[in-house]
Order: structure tokens, then C-alpha cells, then sequence
């Protein structure tokens, strides 16, 4: 092979593995998401201030920085519904709503 072809066939493995890396960020971030998940001791707080208000459940997503509060913690309830549970920066409750999905999405 020559020099042009082997430089060739390297971009194109580049540019593949770049943009498979994209596709594969972009789905395990669910793509729409900008607010980070909340981590480390702050979701130990998060987590238990949220149960708390809803009784029960288990937390099955989390946001720092969200647009209703410091905090956005999402719970499932035993019936399979969730709520968004939203605290502010000291893990107090704010509000909380019923969360329906996808179609929830840009309403305000």
C-alpha cells in the first residue's frame, strides 16, 4: 500500500471511531440532558430528602443545576408512576411534580 492510501485508510478509521464515540455519548446521555447527574455525597442527601417527601419509591435519575431548583431528583413509585422531586442548595424540598415523560419536556 502506498503512502496516500495508508493515510487515507487512517483517516477513515479516525473519523469512524470519533464519530462512533459521538453516537455512543450522545445515547448513553439520552442526547437532551445539559445538567449533569447529581454524585458523590450530594446524592446520598439528595436521594434521602427526596424519598423522604414521597414516602417511597426508588430515585431513578438526578440533575444538578436544573431549571425549577439547585436539585432534580426523579422518583419511581411502586405503582410504576414519577415524580420530580426539586430541593434546593441545603436538600429542602421546593416543589415537586408529577413527571409523565418525554412529552413533559419544554413545558413551562
Amino acid at each position: 500500500m502506498n503512502r496516500k492510501k495508508k493515510w487515507i485508510v487512517g483517516a477513515a478509521a479516525t473519523a469512524a471511531l470519533v464519530g462512533g464515540g459521538t453516537g455512543i455519548g450522545l445515547a448513553s446521555s439520552g442526547g437532551d440532558d445539559s445538567e449533569p447527574p447529581i454524585t458523590g455525597p450530594a446524592l446520598e442527601k439528595a436521594s434521602a430528602a427526596a424519598l423522604d417527601h414521597t414516602g417511597d419509591g426508588r430515585v431513578t435519575d438526578s440533575e444538578v443545576g436544573d431549571e425549577d431548583a439547585f436539585y432534580e431528583v426523579e422518583v419511581t413509585l411502586p405503582d410504576g408512576s414519577r415524580v420530580d422531586v426539586h430541593l434546593d442548595e441545603g436538600f429542602k424540598v421546593v416543589s415537586s411534580q408529577p413527571d409523565h415523560g418525554p412529552e413533559d419536556e419544554g413545558q413551562d
